[in-house]
């Protein structure tokens, strides 16, 4: 600074490095079919926008509620030989026995149920759509969705619940493929897939996710009957009305009401004995909401390093499919694709617990393991975001230093709270930058400034092996 006027002047001396300030880990991104895309009161106008929400208030304010479904209500009723009613049999089933393809809206509950917080919405279509993979390119469907994810940097999670809805194998096979090279490509989110079928049989399955960037994503089963309800279509619901005996003259015939809705004004009685049926038919869904939900609990409380496993899942009353320790053997180790699918198991006494914690890339010693994965999508991400102010500094020995510090401080930090592996910090992680050491003096002249990190990060125990031997009589 050049001093010119008599006076005294006040410097203050920069002495403490900078810091790196941990990114969000759980922000998951939900890509999929709602009733609506509200904004202003034009329905189509967050369409292809992924939007930040908070909470399931939010969401049914910009995006609607669940899809309708239509039911068959039953009513039995049967009298005596005195014209007296001595039974009445009430049963809800959903009409064609099968729920609507929308996942979306159900699968938003079960992750705000299992710990859920911020996440955005990506409103590909609405209930008057076919779920379709769409295109990319032209931004339609679940690929245009996802796609329209990497202009926003908050999101580091991807899941597509509705996608298991697809005609074919090949199209769910292209949605995931798309959301794992997007996340190889940006390198700051992860890919929560569930299996296209209810089912264990996954071979084919497999065989649709390829083998690029399978560190990327993990992949659960089987699907979930859940404590959730679905909601009534009550213009479209039926009601069919059986009399076995002798009824009086007069008694009314429920058949003739036109529908569930009629029915709520004229026989409320009978209104809410049929809603009562309704609530014990429950939402089956395929697990990645719940998921989302349960990674979200886990980093929240424990941290990212933490597997997502042995973890309970809320709202669940059992998984659709029982999963005994030979069935999932199949599913942890495959020994042809090295392609790991986690399980979801129920056991006596524990309730539904997540029973895996490995990436597609079963047979990949480094990125095995879901946390492993995470933990080097955090750190990398925060330590990109926090050496940005170093762009265009001065390429010498105290820039490196300042780097090296706030690197180190942080990696101390996690180290501490249990994240990497070592008594001390020296033997948890090593930053190296400088000339000689990670640079030549041609890269200074290229103005490539080179920072390497290595950390030893923990890993989940995942078998716990007990030996137990006799020991022998000494005295």
């Amino acid at each position: 600074m050049s001093y010119k006027t008599p006076g005294v002047y006040v410097e203050e001396i920069s002495t403490l490095p900078a810091s790196v300030a941990g990114v969000e880990t759980a922000i998951p991104a939900f890509v999929g079919y709602t009733e609506k895309a509200e904004q202003d009161g034009d329905n189509e106008a967050l369409r292809m926008e992924p939007t930040r929400i908070t909470s399931l208030l939010e969401f049914r304010e910009k995006f609607g509620g669940p899809h309708p479904e239509e039911f068959t209500f039953s009513i039995v009723d049967t009298y005596d030989e005195d014209e007296e009613l001595i039974d009445r049999v009430f049963s809800a089933a959903l009409q064609g026995g099968e729920p609507s393809s929308y996942k979306l809206f159900h699968s938003m509950q079960l992750y705000f149920s299992n710990g859920g917080g911020p996440c955005y919405i990506v409103s590909v279509g609405d209930y008057d759509d076919d779920i379709e993979a769409g295109d990319a390119e032209n931004a339609e469907g679940l690929l245009g969705g996802i796609r329209s994810l990497e202009k926003v940097d908050e999101p580091t999670l991807i899941l597509f619940p509705d996608a298991v809805s697809l005609d074919q194998l090949s199209g769910y096979g292209s949605v995931a493929v798309e959301a794992l090279t997007q996340c190889n490509k940006l390198k700051d989110r992860f890919t929560i897939l569930d299996t296209f079928e209810n089912s264990i049989d996954v071979g084919d399955y497999r065989g649709a996710l390829g083998m690029s960037f399978l560190n990327y994503g993990a992949s659960y089963t089987p699907y979930l009957k859940t404590t959730l309800n679905y909601e009534v279509d009550r213009e479209a619901s039926a009601i069919a009305h059986t009399v076995n005996g002798d009824p009086p003259a007069g008694a009314t015939d429920y058949s003739a009401v036109a529908n569930f809705a009629t029915l709520e004004g004229e026989h409320p009685s009978i209104y809410r004995s049929l809603l009562a049926e309704v609530r014990k038919v429950y939402v089956e869904l395929p697990p990645s909401g719940a998921i989302a939900g349960i990674y979200a609990r886990v980093d929240r409380n424990r941290g990212v390093w933490k597997a997502p496993a042995n973890v309970s899942v809320n709202s669940v009353i059992s998984p659709l499919v029982k999963i005994n320790d030979e069935l999932q053997e199949e599913l942890n180790v495959d020994p042809s694709t090295g392609k790991s699918i986690n399980a979801i198991r129920s056991f006596t006494g524990k309730g539904t617990l997540v029973w895996g914690a490995r990436t597609l890339a079963g047979n990949d010693n480094e990125w095995r393991y879901v946390p492993v994965r995470r933990l080097f999508i955090y750190v990398e991400t925060s330590v990109k975001k926090a050496t940005e102010f170093v762009v265009f500094e001065p390429n010498t020995a105290n820039t490196w230093v300042r780097v090296r510090a706030m690197i180190e401080n942080f990696l101390t930090e996690l180290w501490r709270d249990g994240a990497l592996a070592g008594a001390t910090p020296d033997d948890a992680f090593f930053v190296k930058v400088g000339l000689g050491e990670t640079m030549t003096s041609q890269d200074i002249l290229e103005g490539r400034l080179i920072v390497e990190i290595g950390m030893a990060a923990v890993r989940p125990a995942e078998f716990i092996i007990l030996r137990f031997m006799h020991k022998l009589q000494e005295s």
